[in-house]
């Protein structure tokens, strides 16, 4: 399962997915994590109801199933759930490294019902009626 991490330093989710210059996308799962791809972002990040800069972020993570965020506004929660990403606030900066660790731990246990269904997107869904 693919999880974007909001990010300025690249080392922790200390970032509103509005502003954010970085957005980190890492591979988890049972097998292990890897680092997929970083995507930079410039220019007046900062501007409030510039619905624009958001785009290219959504564009960025719409094959990531969790986006970890320091902050989200209303316009960009919709539009992240919209593309069936959960999104998840953490309330102080966390270490992205941290987070992982969490998230393999909860996959070799028992995942809520919420994280089950993250994992289970892109993957198609078959329903065997005769059992």
């Amino acid at each position: 399962m693919k999880v974007a991490f909001a990010t300025q330093d690249l080392k922790r989710v200390d970032a509103h997915f509005g502003w954010a210059k970085n957005i980190s996308i890492y591979d988890i799962g049972l097998e292990g994590t890897r680092f997929v791809e970083n995507f930079e972002f410039d220019g007046d990040l900062k501007e409030d109801g510039n619905e624009d800069k958001l785009a290219p972020k959504i564009e960025a993570i719409k094959d990531c199933a969790i986006l970890y965020v320091a902050a989200i506004g209303g316009s960009g929660a919709a539009r992240v759930v919209a593309n069936n990403i959960h999104p998840m606030k953490v309330n102080q900066p966390e270490a992205i490294s941290d987070l992982v660790a969490k998230l393999e731990t909860v996959l070799r246990g028992t995942p809520p019902p919420w994280l089950r269904k993250a994992l289970a997107k892109g993957q198609e869904r078959t329903l065997d009626f005769e059992e």
